[in-house]
């Protein structure tokens, strides 16, 4: 990225954002029936899928039950295809791991777990491009996927990243923006009480600046819970109109054996 000019004069970046704006968001929920719950969502270039499964029993070793809350399971993954340069090992290497085990403690913090106790929440997410913000998008999506499924959360749980080029915080990086060699962190946020469920920082950075960068995190994060409430709002009046019209034909035909569409949950 030798010569690259991340932020002009006039104060745009790379890809003709300002400094707090976002990518442009789309998502979409209920994209698998045969999962409890699913959604995709796009990031900018960065594309996500998520699939939930559960609350479901205990599988494998009896040892992992918690007798007061459920287990959660979280794993991630990349596409082979994912970027430029084919990747050997989509799952399973290390940043897998400490990728899924960052989307773990995130859930943990935002689903009410104590609801389902001595069972399992399976949350499993795939980047299918990438361009920056891969933990902020699997988030987002998984978030999404989770309501699909009916589960309880305390709160939309929204993240995204932020980072400094020339003394500027920038909100929602992009692939060019985070390879650029500059500090960046990855914020989880609760947006209506105010609480990170998960910081992630890779590089140093200077006390004086935590606090600006930081904000700027959040901020993008609560502009973030505003797309994702559209986005179930949405859902649930598709919802609403498919199972009254599929109420209707199964008046009509009470021999016939439907699906109901899933219930969305958000405390």
């Amino acid at each position: 990225m030798a010569g690259l000019e991340l932020l002009s004069d006039q104060g745009y970046r790379v890809d003709g954002r300002k400094p707090s704006e976002l990518r442009k968001v789309q998502a979409r929920m209920g994209v698998f029936a045969q999962a409890d719950g699913s959604a995709y969502i796009e990031q900018g270039n960065t594309k996500a899928l998520a699939v939930v499964y559960g609350p479901h029993e205990v599988r494998g070793s009896r040892s992992r039950t918690l007798h007061d809350r459920a287990v959660i399971n979280c794993q991630y993954s990349m596409a082979t295809f994912s970027t430029a340069e084919r990747k050997r090992r989509p799952h399973g290497d290390r940043k897998s791991s400490e990728m899924s085990l960052h989307l773990k403690q995130t859930f943990e913090a935002a689903v009410l777990t104590q609801l389902y106790p001595r069972s399992q929440i399976d949350i499993y997410v795939k980047i299918l491009q990438s361009d920056g913000g891969n933990y902020s998008a699997c988030v987002n999506a998984a978030t999404l996927a989770v309501i699909d499924a009916g589960i309880p959360m305390r709160d939309y749980v929204c993240a995204c990243s932020a980072g400094f080029v020339e003394d500027t915080p920038l909100a929602d990086l992009c692939h060019a923006e985070e390879s650029g060699g500059g500090t960046s962190l990855a914020l989880a946020l609760l947006p209506r009480g105010g609480q990170i469920a998960l910081l992630q920082m890779d590089a140093r950075l200077h006390q004086d600046h935590l606090d600006t960068l930081i904000e700027a995190a959040m901020t993008a994060c609560k502009g973030l819970s505003d797309v994702l409430d559209s986005v179930v709002r949405q859902h649930l009046q598709e919802v609403s109109v498919l199972t009254r019209d599929l109420g209707v034909c199964f008046s009509a035909s009470p021999c016939i054996s439907v699906r109901k569409p899933p219930a969305l949950y958000l405390l």
